[in-house]
């Protein structure tokens, strides 16, 4: 007989924490026609939290990411970020997401922008900024991050790992309160990946508050507060790096890091 073991496990509970709730999903469904790729999602991040998810493909990882700035609108629950439900539409959604930065798998650069035009447009379109004091953040980024010497070059002019290090910037130059990164080394040939996480490293140690899908089991362990496991639409476990990686509860955990680790 089929037993569904995860279906009777209690919900997974987080490890402590101290700052405010920052992001809360509460209830979330979400259907792509007849599959239920997030299935009563709860989740809670704190301020100055690094949520690393993780999980085997098709697991509803990058959608739930997605949904936390509505780039997929969900279908049942509640998305809350600092104190406000996520809005549908309009001027209050495109408000609420200039304070959630979003980093993608690929880096979706305007090339016929140069990088510090790439990083200024945000504050100085959406948010109405003077561009003199924008410009003088953004070199500030472009430095933080280390390409400040490419600031008067073109995307298609920097390698895979500069451009995504222009793509934080420029999620940065928003000032949010939550940086949201989707798989932001999928796309990069192995030699650039520790660059991109070198520079979302620091982020973490600065207080970022970060929710990041990866693949990248040593960023996971190195800078972490903690681990949330999804298979089959649903949040499975979440623990701390250290607890997770040496004592995963569950066999779906135990199956999924067998296959990775041993890579």
């Amino acid at each position: 007989m089929d037993t569904q073991t995860e279906a009777t496990t209690p919900e997974p509970t987080e490890p402590p924490h101290t700052g405010e709730p920052l992001v809360v999903l509460d209830g979330v469904n979400k259907w792509f026609g007849p599959l239920h790729v997030l299935q009563d999602i709860n989740l809670t991040v704190h301020t100055g939290e690094v949520v690393v998810v993780i999980g085997p493909s098709g697991s509803g990882k990058s959608t739930l990411c997605r949904a936390i700035n509505r780039l997929e609108p969900i279908d049942s629950g509640t998305i809350t970020v600092d104190g406000s439900v996520l809005p549908e539409e309009g001027k209050a959604l495109a408000r609420l997401r200039s304070e959630v930065g979003m980093v993608f798998q690929s880096f979706n650069l305007f090339a016929h922008k140069t990088i510090l035009e790439n990083v200024t447009l945000g504050p100085v379109k959406v948010r109405r900024e003077k561009s003199d004091l924008v410009r003088e953040r953004a070199m500030g980024l472009l430095e933080r991050v280390g390409v400040a010497n490419q600031a008067e070059k073109y995307p298609a002019q920097l390698s895979g790992g500069q451009q995504q290090r222009v793509a934080i910037a420029r999620a940065l130059a928003m000032q949010p309160k939550v940086m949201l990164f989707d798989e932001p080394t999928s796309a990069l040939d192995p030699e650039m990946i520790n660059e991109v996480l070198d520079v979302m490293t620091s982020l973490a140690r600065e207080g970022m508050t970060m929710i990041v899908v990866t693949h990248e089991m040593g960023f996971a362990r190195r800078a972490a507060n903690r681990v949330v496991f999804m298979a089959d639409g649903q949040i499975v476990e979440q623990a701390t790096p250290d607890e997770f990686f040496t004592n995963p509860q569950s066999e779906r955990a135990r199956d999924f890091l067998s296959k990775i680790l041993t890579h």
